[in-house]
């Protein structure tokens, strides 16, 4: 698993596969508050680096997420639709946003590491 600056993490769906799925950090889960909607973008969309592809809305604020890497989504989370919440209960888990093929799965080398990313937060 890689970490963003940004509080995302990203993992290969597989060992060896170009697709990676992205969601939120605890971090950014706590920070967020209680979570009440998410809009996720459509498959088969085209994304580059920093666009802004998922809306987040909690009871504290509104939030965007941004693609992390250049690709194409291949599937979303359907259940963050029903259930929102989901990102509060088990953000590194079952709250995942997005699955985006992407071309070259060496790009994820240019991400944190856990240890890295805690020491990102400060922990």
């Amino acid at each position: 698993m890689k970490f963003t600056e940004d509080h995302e993490w990203l993992r290969p769906e597989a060992p060896g596969s170009d697709v990676i799925v992205v969601g939120i950090t605890e971090y950014a889960a706590t920070q967020l508050g209680d979570v009440v909607y998410v809009e996720l973008p459509e498959i088969e969309t085209q994304v580059a680096k920093g666009d802004e592809i998922v809306v987040i809305e909690s009871v504290k604020a509104a939030s965007d997420i941004v693609a992390p890497i250049d690709g194409e989504i291949v599937e979303i989370n359907e259940a963050l639709a029903e259930n929102p919440a989901l990102v509060n209960e088990d953000p590194m888990g079952d709250a995942w946003f997005f699955k985006i093929r992407v071309e070259d799965i060496g790009a994820l080398d240019d991400f944190m590491t856990e240890d890295e990313y805690k020491d990102h937060i400060g922990e």
